[in-house]
């Protein structure tokens, strides 16, 4: 273990990875730059037989993505971190790497729409065999890992139920039958939660969301051991192309910086407002994991280091009321993504899980009163305001529909 990686979260994000030029700058150096030019074509024909160590092409290998890179496994005490253009490309990247025809992978079904449609719709196109589970049922993991797998896929919590999976007891079924353990541990951060810790061998992340957390650029990270990651991951992410951009990655090295000042006080506000959604009469039901009614509040207390920054809740009146609480909002934006500084809110049955259908939305307990709202860094009392005159605009008659 290198002497950066004995520091804590908090240092990491500031210092994990750091690599000066010359020139001693003081910001991580931005190499933006498609290419690189050798002494000599002798130096070439090395570099490409890798019988030395030498950037070649930024679709592969670029001194910004490096530092990067180096953070992030630090911070998550992975061996190794290899970046991708998004979030949907890490998980991509991960499962397609690894995965061929004739295997299996079990997957919890409380996914997001586009890892839903992965594993359900593209890799059965190449003989795959998926199983989908109830994420919170191990009796079904069980069942589902009694034979051999390849690879599992999770997310914990999920999006948008904030459901919770037992990564420790999954990935004792998973190792019995033989099976790669992948997390998408995204709504938890590195901070929250540490897969790796658990038992899972690779961790997915969508840059984009907390990490970046301001709105400006996509990216993507997956992280496991440095075998895995060198010998499966780096061959597939060389030639298929899903690389991030030098400029988006340094934009990332300097959003983590101030990733634990953020989430921490993201985690106070969503916490604070979870509270006061409880207590509304036009909320039929809040999720919150760390608030005592949550159906896995005991699991989150024991696997995660704080509730969150999302709070999920069900609104009286389906579908009209929750668009006219959301039209009504004057702070808080409409918006699919999350982990932001700002806060938004988004309506998974009509955005982020309509592609999946009514009858799987049900099954998961996404319903058309469903409201996902991401906290962000907003004076919390200004949020409750805001919230609180959006309730009051819900016409009277749609939000008793459902009492």
């Amino acid at each position: 273990m290198s002497e950066t990686r004995r520091h804590r979260p908090a240092t990491l994000l500031v210092r994990g990875g750091l690599n000066r030029t010359p020139f001693g700058e003081t910001a991580e150096a931005l190499f933006l730059t498609s290419g690189f030019v050798y002494d000599s074509a002798e130096q070439a024909e090395a570099t490409f037989r890798n019988e030395i160590a030498r950037y070649q092409y930024s679709r592969f290998g670029n001194p910004t993505l490096t530092m990067l890179e180096e953070r992030l496994a630090a911070l998550e005490g992975a061996e190794a971190c290899r970046l991708t253009a998004t979030g949907m490309a890490a998980v991509h990247a991960a499962l397609l790497s690894h995965l061929k025809v004739g295997d299996r992978l079990v997957a919890s079904r409380a996914l997001f729409g586009s890892c839903h449609w992965i594993v359900s719709t593209l890799l059965p196109r190449y003989g795959i065999e998926s199983v989908f589970v109830d994420g919170a049922d191990l009796a079904q993991w069980e069942a589902a890992l009694s034979r051999p797998a390849t690879m599992v896929l999770l997310e914990s919590p999920s999006n948008p139920m904030l459901e919770l999976v037992d990564v420790g007891a999954v990935c004792r079924l998973a190792k019995r039958a033989g099976a790669m353990v992948v997390v998408d541990n995204v709504f938890a951060t590195p901070l929250l939660q540490r897969p790796l810790e658990q038992g899972a061998d690779v961790v997915v992340y969508s840059c984009t969301k907390h990490m970046d957390g301001q709105g400006r650029v996509l990216g993507g990270a997956v992280l496991g051991t440095r075998k895995w990651v060198d010998e499966v991951l780096q061959p597939f992410i060389r030639n298929t192309g899903p690389a991030m951009s030098p400029f988006n990655a340094w934009v990332i090295l300097k959003g983590l910086e101030t990733l634990k000042l953020r989430v921490d006080q993201m985690c106070r506000n969503a916490a604070a407002i979870a509270d006061f959604l409880a207590e509304r009469p036009e909320v039929a039901r809040v999720l919150y994991p760390f608030r005592a009614d949550h159906p896995q509040h005991a699991l989150a207390l024991r696997q995660m280091g704080a509730g969150g920054t999302l709070v999920t809740f069900d609104i009286h009146g389906g579908k009209g009321a929750c668009f006219a609480f959301m039209n009504a909002l004057r702070l808080v934006d409409v918006s699919n993504n999350l982990g932001d500084s700002k806060s938004l809110a988004t309506h998974p049955a009509t955005t982020t899980h309509m592609r999946i259908g009514a009858e799987e939305r049900a099954r998961l307990g996404i319903t058309d009163g469903t409201v996902r709202l991401s906290v962000g860094l907003e004076d919390v009392a200004d949020l409750i305001e805001d919230l609180a005159q959006a309730l009051e605009a819900i016409p009277a008659g749609a939000a008793r529909a459902a009492e």
